[in-house]
């Protein structure tokens, strides 16, 4: 297979929520208590959203897609500093197109990746609002205006398992295929039920019952991780991934599986190296360990069955993880891109990818799946439903993205563009 001949989908891309979401989408008896856009307390030149009392801006790393590197950082940032296709979904496709990506996921900024940052927050009548104006944007607005682009991910108020059943159901009406949930609830904030409680049983429920797949997303877990003071950005970067160990084995020993032999769970961002000694981990320890005398797996399936059948890894480059492919089973691996953020590879996604692929020896029926088969038969979503396959193939959506600029460019030259074209002259 040709590189350009490849299919791909993003199972973990991002969003900086655009500046009218709300404006479009909370309820209007409550507008005057919505989400808005003010100046940075820390940066008075980069906006934050201000709710509830609380400010919260995009971090450099959120954003940093096509700066120079020595520009980013973890410093607030604004929409004049980005590159537009961060958050305006018209030139999101274009750069998608620009590195041959057919669809993405959009995981949440604004409200955390799962719904975490309005958990937190008091009023959890404003916050649900927030919420579903954020579900109605990006299940609802989003997809129905770019057929065939976006996987609809949308958020639930996890706090609350009644309505987040009711929201399950709502945004299952709209057509979406996943919900965002925190990997480690009981490392998140103040702590929230773990997934063997019973709490999260009627939202696991409402989720096989609606096909939607639960995507653990990695970094709420990170402070179950104990530092040595002064730990810098470096640690949490290269540790935060290996979360996934944690919260794999979590919802792996929590009996989920027993209860719920159809849920299905998405590692996103998590990488693949971990799996496989994690598996012979498990295998070996419910038979050597036995003792214990734990039952958590269904009848006459292992752990590894369990994976094969339940789970979805995410891949942005590993090449010893893709060495294991056959251990983990090659249909529970699936690429993301990771737009805009500081791990993504765009804008040459294709050729990094293609090289690993190559490197491993990967069969072109291995790289069909792991690009784009994987992920559209776990979330049930047809990759072609509305584009057709000699349409949606790395060269066919580079070719119509030709004037798309995907030069390094600064944020001070954003910020110029920005200004000049806001500037009603």
């Amino acid at each position: 297979m040709k590189t350009e001949d490849m299919v791909m989908i993003s199972i973990d891309d991002h969003v900086v929520e655009p500046a009218d979401i709300f404006e479009k989408h909370f309820p209007k008896s409550l507008m005057d208590q919505a989400p808005k856009l003010t100046a940075h307390p820390r940066n008075p030149n980069v906006q934050a959203w201000q709710f509830q009392g609380t400010v919260v801006g995009s971090s450099g790393l959120n954003a940093v897609v096509s700066w120079p590197k020595h520009e980013w950082g973890m410093d607030p940032t604004g929409y004049a500093e980005m590159r537009p296709g961060v958050y305006d979904m018209d030139l999101r496709v274009r750069d998608m197109d620009a590195n041959g990506t057919l669809a993405a996921t959009l995981f949440a900024t604004f409200p955390g990746f799962a719904g975490t940052h309005l958990a937190s927050l008091p009023d959890k009548k404003l916050s649900l609002a927030a919420l579903k104006a954020f579900n109605d944007w990006v299940v609802g607005e989003v997809p129905d205006a770019h057929p065939g682009r976006f996987i609809p991910i949308g958020i639930i108020p996890f706090y609350d398992a009644e309505e987040s059943v009711k929201e399950i159901e709502r945004i299952a009406a709209m057509g979406c295929r996943s919900i965002s949930i925190p990997e480690t609830p009981y490392g998140v904030g103040e702590g929230y039920p773990d997934f063997k409680s019973g709490h999260w049983d009627p939202i696991f429920e409402a989720c096989v019952e609606h096909n939607i797949v639960l995507s653990l997303h990695i970094g709420g877990g990170i402070n179950l991780v104990k530092r040595p003071a002064g730990f810098n950005i470096d640690d949490m970067m290269i540790l935060t991934p290996l979360i996934s160990t944690i919260a794999a084995t979590d919802i792996m020993l929590s009996g989920a599986f027993q209860k719920f032999p159809d849920l299905k769970v998405a590692m996103s961002e998590g990488g693949v190296g971990w799996v496989a000694p994690w598996l012979d981990r498990l295998d070996r320890h419910i038979v050597n360990q036995s003792w214990t005398g734990t039952s958590f797996l269904p009848a006459g399936m292992s752990p590894t069955d369990v994976w094969r059948k339940n789970f979805l890894a995410c891949y942005i480059t590993e090449p010893s993880g893709l060495n294991n492919r056959h251990r983990l089973g090659v249909d529970t691996i699936a690429w993301e891109c990771d737009y805009p953020h500081s791990d993504s590879t765009w804008p040459n996604s294709p050729e990094m990818l293609k090289e690993e692929l190559d490197a491993c020896e990967c069969t072109d029926e291995e790289i069909d799946k792991i690009t784009f088969a994987n992920a559209a038969k776990f979330f049930d979503w047809d990759p072609f439903e509305h584009i057709p396959r000699e349409e949606a193939t790395v060269g066919a959506l580079r070719a119509r993205a030709g004037d798309v600029d995907i030069s390094e460019t600064s944020k001070e030259e954003y910020r110029r563009r920005y200004e000049l074209a806001n500037s009603g002259s």
